[in-house]
């Protein structure tokens, strides 16, 4: 099965009671704005998870701008939510998964085995004339058992020794600009990781915010290499994850996510830092 679900599916299962619906619109720079747009108005039934109070930790030294969270805490919250090895869980935001994947990601990282991306996500379901509601449900709570996927998730130090390996393919899922340090609006140091390449996470969408297809997919990612391992990176580890998510649905099988990304990459003095299309 495709790791997304259409609108319809999704709308003719509502009640479906091993179904997990989660929102998680957040807005960078405006931190309570995915909450209220939440309590303004949600799908039937889902429940709210804050990219900053539950999807990340606190910022340290290290670690990036979004450093994972603590998982047992995220794995009591996710239990709170209802969520359990048994139920589907479907994701949803209103900025073309850029958010929602981060906990596709996650889930997919402590091993939940059902868990896809609504696509289009809220846009797609409005245009369809589906209805949402400020009714907060009463969510039955259940126990998730985390069973950590240690293959998926890399740290700055296992990165950095991979750098010129020809087994190792690096992705920078930022904006062309960001990658080739022509500007850097977020982060205190522009430029790339040496060796990346830059897919931005947003050319495996289409405007309207659904993911291409597979075949689609297959064509902006025809340079990889699928038995080659490739490593996954953005800003802060968000972004990041829907580019994994597009490249899972590619049919590529080896893709690892840098928890930290740049954020935390430059968080080390010295890490070797790259411009442009060559080495600085």
């Amino acid at each position: 099965m495709s790791n997304t679900v259409s609108a319809e599916w999704l709308h003719e299962r509502l009640n479906h009671t091993e179904i997990v619906i989660a929102d998680c619109r957040f807005l960078l720079g405006k931190p309570a704005a995915g909450k209220e747009a939440y309590e303004a108005g949600h799908l039937p039934g889902a429940v709210y998870f804050d990219l900053e109070l539950d999807l990340s930790d606190a910022i340290g030294v290290h670690g990036g701008r979004h450093p994972l969270p603590d998982t047992n805490q995220l794995s009591a919250k996710l239990g709170d939510a209802g969520i359990d090895e048994s139920k589907i869980v479907v994701v949803y935001d209103d900025q073309g998964g850029a958010m929602a994947s981060r906990l596709w990601w996650i889930l997919k990282y402590y091993g939940h085995p059902q868990v896809y991306l609504l696509d289009g996500g809220l846009p797609r379901w409005k245009s369809q004339g589906y209805e949402l509601t400020k009714e907060v449900s009463s969510v039955k709570g259940s126990t998730f058992v985390p069973q950590l996927q240690e293959g998926l998730l890399l740290d700055a130090q296992e990165v950095k020794q991979r750098l010129g390996r020809s087994d190792t393919q690096l992705i920078d899922s930022r904006e062309e600009k960001r990658y080739l340090g022509l500007e850097e609006p977020i982060d205190r140091i522009a430029g790339h990781i040496p060796g990346a390449v830059n897919h931005f996470w947003k050319n495996a969408f289409t405007a309207e915010g659904e993911l291409k297809d597979s075949d689609e997919l297959k064509a902006i990612f025809h340079e990889l290499d699928a038995s080659k391992e490739i490593i996954v990176y953005c800003g802060s580890g968000v972004t990041a994850c829907p580019n994994v998510l597009a490249l899972t649905e590619a049919g590529f099988t080896n893709v690892k996510l840098y928890g930290g990304s740049w954020s935390d990459w430059v968080s080390y003095p010295d890490n070797p830092i790259e411009t442009g299309t060559g080495n600085t």
